[in-house]
């Protein structure tokens, strides 16, 4: 630009990335006919470059350097279990020694400044989390999820409702760019309910026809329930024919009921990496999107590689960020588990079980290890429960601990409360309190109107 700056536009070929992280039907022709080898050859190709820009931060340079390793010794992929992980802490530790954005982004390692997206965490917990994108890891970003959606079923034709949060959440954004960009859909910025308030919300979707709603499933189902508090049947009155979000644990058939059978899709990601891994049509399980990550299921306790099919904490290594933030070795802390069967269309790529629960947020009660996100879709067989759900864990002076689960249900008699105890003590094996509230009561507790991902925990036990 003659100036010193650059655009955004000008930061990578985005026709030679489209080439190489394809969409549509070229993406179901590469993943349909690459080898283990080839796929292989690929990752490590572009994982070497990951270390180069990686060795030119500060972060990797002392975490790998107090693990003892040194330039050099990373020759590929083959030894990348040896490495040590990092996670959130270690992040916020570099902002810490390093404010405001921390020593991890790499911008520095650039010959002259280049073009970054700044997003942060919603900082519920604390002090947000600084998210730094380079334009070319970004847009690669993008595609990753506009792929995921067209491989789902999103058309050219569809209305896309998108409930994620804007602001400095990257989510939103992030969602709005994948549709607008690489996408020929029409995107509705809804947002959370704070943004536009659920009534509004039911109205624009009736108002210009949506067909597809995005986001978190307990605000989806939410949004039905809302919808016919106002006269507006989600059935008769709006044309959702697909859901595609994070559904995590939840019961798909209660949520596609709600919206008249609409298809229902889970996909994986988080903040730092984005899309992970999602659902293709054939709906089972989530298929890794290995052609950009590189994802590692390690024991919860140990962080070694734990066989396919057992259950760990996921770690993400993203092959495609080589220019800004290098991740090698994420330790997201959401437990699945690797798919051994065969994939019923034919893909060469792995697939994870999905989103299993938060290995920081497991609860040992009595021996029994209890993630509170699975208490929904157990409650979800009983026809009262009302969808949202909140658990309490609590110690005694005598050092025993209690398990709550307070939930919602259309009707508070004993007798439900008794079925939902039932329910639960099936399921986990061990007996746990049980608390009914109003449909709505727990929504100060649960957030589930302001928050991205409800709160379903809260641990009294250390206090």
């Amino acid at each position: 630009m003659g100036d010193g700056h650059s655009s955004y536009f000008e930061a990578a070929d985005w026709a030679a990335l489209e080439t190489a992280y394809p969409l549509g039907e070229a993406f179901l022709a590469s993943a349909g006919s690459i080898s283990r080898d080839e796929l292989f050859a690929r990752q490590n190709a572009q994982f070497l470059k990951c270390v180069a820009r990686a060795w030119r931060t500060g972060f990797y340079q002392k975490l790998w350097g107090e693990a003892g390793v040194e330039p050099g010794d990373i020759t590929g992929l083959e030894m990348l279990a040896q490495l040590p992980s990092f996670d959130k802490s270690d992040i916020m530790d570099s902002i810490a020694r390093t404010p405001p954005f921390g020593d991890f982004d790499g911008r520095s390692s650039h010959a002259a400044p280049p073009n970054v997206v700044m997003h942060t965490t919603s900082g519920t917990t604390g002090t947000p989390q600084v998210l730094l994108f380079g334009a070319k890891s970004r847009e690669v970003q993008n595609m990753l999820l506009a792929r995921l959606y067209r491989f789902q079923g999103l058309r050219p034709d569809d209305v896309v409702h998108s409930v994620y949060g804007h602001g400095m959440i990257n989510g939103g954004h992030y969602v709005r760019e994948a549709v607008i960009h690489w996408t020929s859909a029409i995107f509705m910025s809804a947002g959370t309910g704070v943004e536009t308030r659920s009534a509004r919300q039911v109205d624009l979707m009736r108002d210009f026809g949506a067909t597809v709603i995005v986001g978190f499933a307990d605000y989806i189902k939410k949004l039905a329930r809302v919808a016919e508090e106002q006269g507006i049947d989600p059935v008769k009155d709006l044309n959702i024919r697909m859901i595609s979000g994070h559904l995590g644990r939840e019961d798909r058939d209660a949520l596609s009921r709600a919206w008249g059978g609409a298809e229902c899709f889970d996909w994986y990601g988080v903040g730092d990496t984005g899309i992970i891994a999602g659902e293709g049509p054939d709906r089972s399980g989530l298929y890794v999107m290995e052609d950009a990550q590189y994802l590692e299921v390690a024991d919860i306790e140990t962080g070694q590689p734990v066989t396919d099919g057992d259950q760990g904490d996921m770690i993400c290594t993203c092959l495609y960020k080589d220019d800004v933030y290098p991740i090698i070795r994420f330790n997201t802390h959401d437990v699945t588990r690797v798919r051994t069967d065969a994939s019923a269309l034919g893909l060469t790529f792995k697939r994870i079980e999905g989103f299993l629960g938060r290995s920081d947020n497991m609860v040992k009660i009595r021996g029994i290890n209890i993630f509170p996100q699975a208490m929904g879709p157990i409650l979800e067989a009983h026809p009262a429960f009302a969808g949202d759900f909140i658990c309490k864990a609590a110690r005694d002076s005598s050092g025993r601990d209690s398990f709550t689960v307070l939930a919602e249900s259309r009707d508070q008699a004993e007798p439900v409360r008794d079925a939902f105890a039932a329910l639960l003590k099936t399921a986990l094996g061990i007996a746990v309190d049980v608390e009914l509230s109003a449909p709505g009561g727990l929504a100060d507790l649960t957030q589930t109107e302001t928050r991205q991902k409800p709160i379903r925990l809260i641990d009294d036990r250390f206090k």
